[in-house]
């Protein structure tokens, strides 16, 4: 397979979830984008991008002008030209995050969620272009590193049925917008028909590369996961179980080029 682009999930793929890039896969990532165009697409914020991704690849910056960042879904475009310029935000309207706020905590007063004992950072940030629940806190892996990721599996393990009963009230609530169970502990919402697959349509759009000259990496290509909506645009998939087997899955590619 030779990919003219490899476009990468950044949570449970490249990265363990919240937490910053691994060195041997930052040496991975500069050595394809020596010879690939590279694209990570994810839901965390271009605040949470920049530390977890983009503070630890290290590679010449003549390289960083073949790699493309898609944070919050693919609501935004940031690319290399002499520093990381946004190339395009859409944001929801101020009236309409708040509307989805409020339906976050009426939605959980309704079920009578108890919240666990402590959290960490923002439970429902706005990240303008979508707004997230999250139950632990978006800060429980920044805090407690290691500790905070089996924290967020512990959370999910048990309260799995619990994350897809908010977000099917959710989306009941704000039938014109999207609601995606995400990651471990969090629930994203935003404009409606954003997923990854409205993701890898952006990056054709954006890049001139035709999908089927793509190839998508994500750990969540399941019915149900977060990435496997990528499915809906024909582009080749390899599903990983996390950042180790996606080094070895970037060394494959690297071989056949």
């Amino acid at each position: 397979m030779k990919p003219a682009l490899v476009v990468f999930d950044l949570d449970g793929t490249l990265t363990e979830t919240k937490t910053p890039l691994a060195a041997d896969v930052s040496g991975a990532l500069a050595d394809l984008l020596k010879k690939k165009k590279v694209a990570i697409i994810g839901g965390g914020s271009w605040e949470q991008f920049k530390k977890q991704f983009v503070s630890r690849l290290h590679c010449s910056r003549k390289l960083l002008s073949n790699l493309f960042l898609f944070p919050t879904t693919a609501t935004s475009f940031y690319r290399y030209r002499g520093g990381w310029k946004k190339v395009y935000a859409k944001e929801l309207p101020k009236k309409e995050r708040e509307q989805i706020k409020k339906g976050f905590r009426d939605v959980l007063k309704e079920i009578h969620y108890i919240p666990p004992e402590k959290t960490y950072g923002k439970i429902i940030e706005d990240r303008k272009s979508q707004v997230t629940f999250s139950a632990l806190g978006q800060d429980v892996v920044a805090r407690l590193g290691e500790k905070g990721v089996r924290l967020k599996e512990a959370w999910t393990k048990k309260n799995g049925a619990l994350k897809l009963t908010i977000t099917k009230l959710m989306q009941k609530r704000l039938p014109n917008l999207e609601v995606h169970a995400a990651g471990f502990t969090s629930i994203d919402v935003t404009e409606k028909g954003i997923d990854k697959a409205y993701g890898i349509r952006q990056i054709e759009r954006h890049l001139h590369i035709p999908v089927k000259e793509m190839i998508f990496i994500g750990d969540a290509i399941f019915p149900g996961g977060n990435d496997y909506a990528v499915k809906k645009t024909g582009v080749k998939t390899v599903k990983v179980s996390g950042p180790k087997e996606t080094k070895k899955i970037i060394e494959w590619i690297l071989e056949g080029s």
